[in-house]
């Protein structure tokens, strides 16, 4: 009983210690910064109760930026908040971390 909640744990913690490294590995990083956001004006009115704006960004394609406009969505629960997607800037250059909901 003993070795297996030893072999549990022991599994259980490299699979904390490898997640970071798995996403890293999914990462595209960009040297070019990306250009400034797009403010939409045009933006069309909400298709009815209920519905999140999700803001637009900036999307590399592999060979330059290509704007993604914006939409409505529906949560996917009731007191679901969705956190806006950005890119980061570091050492290796800039890379897109997405939005998800909350």
């Amino acid at each position: 009983m003993r070795t297996l909640s030893r072999l549990a744990s022991g599994l259980l913690l490299s699979g904390l210690l490898l997640a970071p490294v798995s996403e890293a590995r999914t990462r595209i990083y960009v040297n070019i910064g990306p250009p400034p956001v797009v403010v939409e004006r045009h933006v069309v009115a909400s298709p009815g109760r209920g519905y999140v704006w999700q803001d637009g960004y900036q999307m590399w394609n592999g060979h330059r930026y290509v704007w993604v406009a914006g939409r409505w969505v529906r949560p996917p629960h009731r007191h679901a908040r969705w956190s806006t997607g950005r890119w980061r800037q570091t050492t290796r250059g800039y890379y897109y971390t997405p939005g998800y909901w909350r």
